[in-house]
């Protein structure tokens, strides 16, 4: 949200980094603000003076905010306090006077990013103009593409080498760990069970430093899900995004791994299969070509092939007529 210089005040470095003392936000109407809010709102006018004027003294501050110099030191104390502004040895220019040089106050880095700033913007226009630097349309989405990736590249260099050495199936509470310190707020967690859905986890962004810029520029997020998948070494979704207006950027990562680490058997466990067919050779007992079929009851059926009309009957006695019969067990016996 951007902040006017008159009517709204400007939150201070304490409030952006700790939540200490200053109120962000439109003053209350006079008369109706606590006496606390009266402190904070004359606080921040001070900054604000500083910030219009530059380095400044306690008299130059009370001169302009027609407050006394003893009101102004208090706030200043508070300021400096919060890392807000800080002192600094007044320069002079020429002879110097006799008597102690009067100190002047100036914002810091953190009390100057407290107020209005527009690096969204800058950033939005940055890349735009590389998208028409190279033709616009189809070559110009290439191009910021292109520098998406570039950007990505040196984070992903130092992600992977907090991800070495962690095993898959930890990997993406690992990268969560490392995004937390670039300012994303993340999470991994399991994602929720459901009929039909796969198993994996959620790497979820609660805060995305560029999301307005992303609003604009897709290319920021896909470049982003590309360096996810290449550390996790899977294929990954996302599900939601805040540059598009969800709550959290959440990513599906899919499980690939069983507990074991090991990869999950098609068809269920080796241990109980469901149909096995195995062919065995000639032995005692068996015939060439015979299959066995393991059943439930554990027995063994035996399966000859033969021809029909294998032999005929003549006066009693059987012979061989344009039959061809499997080899009977004549194991231990010799031949008829």
């Amino acid at each position: 949200m951007k902040k006017t210089a008159q009517g709204q005040t400007a939150r201070t470095a304490a409030g952006a980094a700790a939540g200490a003392s200053s109120v962000s936000g439109p003053q209350t109407p006079s008369g109706a603000s606590s006496a606390g809010d009266e402190q904070r709102g004359t606080r921040n006018k001070v900054a604000r003076s500083i910030l219009d004027h530059g380095p400044s003294t306690a008299a130059e501050l009370a001169l302009r905010l027609e407050l006394t110099q003893a009101a102004v030191r208090r706030h200043l104390d508070s300021l400096v306090g919060d890392g807000v502004v800080e002192p600094r040895e007044k320069r002079v220019y020429g002879s110097r006077g006799r008597g102690r040089p009067a100190k002047v106050f100036a914002l810091t880095d953190c009390g100057r990013d407290a107020f209005d700033q527009d690096y969204d913007r800058l950033a939005a226009d940055a890349l735009r103009w590389i998208a028409q630097s190279a033709g616009g349309g189809a070559r110009g989405d290439a191009a910021v593409a292109d520098f998406a990736r570039a950007r990505m590249a040196a984070q992903a260099e130092r992600y992977r080498s907090a991800l070495e050495g962690v095993p898959p199936e930890e990997r993406a509470r690992a990268l969560a760990e490392v995004l937390t310190e670039d300012g994303y707020a993340a999470t991994a967690r399991s994602a929720p069970a459901s009929a039909g859905a796969p198993v994996g986890e959620q790497l979820c962004q609660h805060h995305c430093p560029v999301a307005h810029t992303a609003e604009q520029f897709p290319q920021l997020c896909e470049a982003e899900t590309e360096v996810f998948s290449r550390l996790l070494g899977t294929h990954v979704q996302r599900l939601a995004t805040i540059a598009h207006g969800d709550g959290v950027c959440t990513t599906f990562v899919p499980q690939t791994l069983s507990t074991a680490g090991r990869p999950r058997p098609p068809g269920g466990s080796p241990s109980q299969p469901r149909h096995v067919t195995q062919a065995r050779g000639a032995g005692a007992g068996e015939a060439p070509g015979a299959t066995s079929t393991a059943g439930t009851s554990g027995s063994t059926t035996r399966t000859r092939t033969s021809k029909t009309n294998a032999s005929k009957t003549r006066n009693g006695k059987t012979t061989a007529s344009n039959a061809t019969t499997a080899p009977a067990n004549t194991a231990g016996r010799n031949p008829a």
